[in-house]
């Protein structure tokens, strides 16, 4: 007659200590501004807020006057090339922008409040911004964990692990400024809201499902292809059953309104690509470096130095737990969620072999594929609820366990690799990587750790 209550208590405490550690974890937050890709994003909302435009030469040229926008090419794309409507490129969405609004308010009421320069581009509006991006990917995580209890899972620990063991980790606390915790956040919510609304696709859920998707969407485009999922299971049923049942038209008529809400709450985003580039769509130049064959599917997967599998291997694990989802031993109730889950990963890596620029040089890992935080919590909590009955199973998930720490300490290990300067940023060496993971690092501990407690300036001096 305790099981209930006990189960409820426990819990409440794994919320409740999941909540203490991202509160815990705030000081760790980065708040500045330093590459063109958070310039752009940036400027959205900077020009908005206090231009009521989308001309960002301005805020350009403060970044770039400053030595802010230091990667080569800046001026030549950013201040001397112009669309076709006249403006200047931005290669970003609005999404982030929408996104970090409330934070920038906070951000300008501080401002104010402190003497801090009321323009836009103090420290309190880049600090929103920053912390804005950590708190989005920590709901990430949290929607993960609420969508793995929807499939009768238990994600706090996957959470935890996908926290720490992928890119997420860096594009949180280290660069928030990019759009990847925001993409992370959007892709989540949206898997939350299919996962919610599936069991009976009524026409207010399918409304719900298609704004989702709308932000999911505009916070970065790519991240559209996740929408290709939950159409695929809305409509399994209904092309088995055939197209001319009652339930196979209501779907399709809850479906039209779906879409009509994407439209809608897509506009802003639509407006946005004709007032810069003067058609509905990304500037000329996004679809010229798309090879929609995906020559580097494989790569992206497996390269030694840029391979997401390589700098990620934790993904491996989490998508086992995936394919452990498509065919569960009790049966297969959420057989077709995992035929779904596994297509999402299948577009994004798709995608991300398409793009010439696949290797993302210079970033961190393969920032692309933080999208995929919901999922990868989903696949290890799967795991996780795997039976150990025998003692070969039970040994075998030992050996995940451990395999899964060493993918923890590989990430972290590389984030303070790239922090200190040992990382070559431009590609990854993993046996020199992993040298200095497990034997530079351990040893240079003791000063990383006095540094980032009381010199942490010192980690963006001279490029290190």
């Amino acid at each position: 007659m305790n099981a209930r209550p006990t189960a409820a208590g426990a819990t409440r405490r794994q919320w409740i200590l999941l909540i203490c550690l991202f509160l815990l974890s705030l000081p760790a937050v980065t708040p500045r501004i330093y590459s063109s890709d958070e310039i752009q994003y940036f400027a959205y909302l900077r020009s908005l807020w206090f231009d009521h435009d989308l001309s960002f030469e301005n805020e350009y040229q403060y970044f770039y006057d400053r030595g802010i926008a230091k990667s080569e090419g800046f001026r030549e794309t950013f201040l001397e090339r112009k669309t076709d409507t006249g403006r200047r490129i931005n290669f970003g969405t609005i999404g982030c922008a929408i996104l970090w609004s409330p934070f920038y308010l906070a951000g300008d009421i501080a401002a104010r409040a402190t003497g801090a320069p009321a323009d836009g581009y103090s420290k309190p509006y880049v600090a929103a911004v920053a912390y804005g991006s950590a708190t989005y990917g920590f709901l990430a995580l949290v929607l993960a964990v609420l969508s793995a209890k929807r499939l009768g899972f238990n994600g706090f620990v996957p959470a935890l692990v996908v926290w720490l063991g992928t890119p997420l980790f860096f594009y949180m606390y280290i660069a928030p400024p990019f759009s990847h915790a925001c993409s992370a956040f959007g892709v989540a919510l949206f898997i939350y809201v299919w996962l919610r609304v599936r069991d009976d696709w009524s026409t207010r859920g399918l409304i719900a499902l298609g704004a989702a998707g709308a932000l999911m969407a505009m916070v970065r485009e790519q991240d559209a292809f996740f929408a290709i999922g939950p159409a695929l299971d809305l409509l399994w049923p209904a092309a088995n059953a055939g197209w001319q049942t009652a339930n196979a038209k209501r779907r399709l008529t809850a479906a039209v309104a779906g879409c009509v809400a994407f439209l809608v709450v897509f506009s802003p985003q639509a407006a946005t690509y004709l007032i810069l580039n003067g058609h509905l769509g990304p500037h000329a130049s996004v679809g010229h470096k798309m090879n929609w064959m995906a020559p580097h599917a494989l790569p992206v997967l497996f390269s030694p130095e840029h391979g997401f599998l390589v700098w990620t291997p934790l993904a491996l694990v989490a998508i086992a737990g995936l394919f452990a989802l498509v065919l569960p031993p009790e049966g297969g109730s959420y057989r077709r969620v995992g035929i779904c889950l596994l297509l999402m990963v299948a577009l994004q890596i798709y995608v991300g072999g398409s793009v010439e620029s696949w290797t993302v040089a210079g970033a961190f890992g393969q920032r692309r594929f933080v999208a995929l935080t919901a999922p990868m919590v989903i696949g290890l909590a799967r795991l996780r609820a795997l039976p150990a009955q025998r003692a070969s199973a039970s040994q075998a998930r030992w050996g995940v366990t451990l395999l899964v720490v060493l993918c923890v300490y590989w990430n972290l290990a590389l984030i303070a690799e790239f922090a200190t300067g040992l990382m070559d940023r431009q590609r990854l060496e993993p046996r020199k990587n992993a040298y200095d993971a497990f034997v530079t690092l351990p040893r240079m501990a003791p000063s990383l750790a006095y540094r980032y407690l009381f010199d942490r300036a010192s980690f963006y001096k001279h490029g290190s």
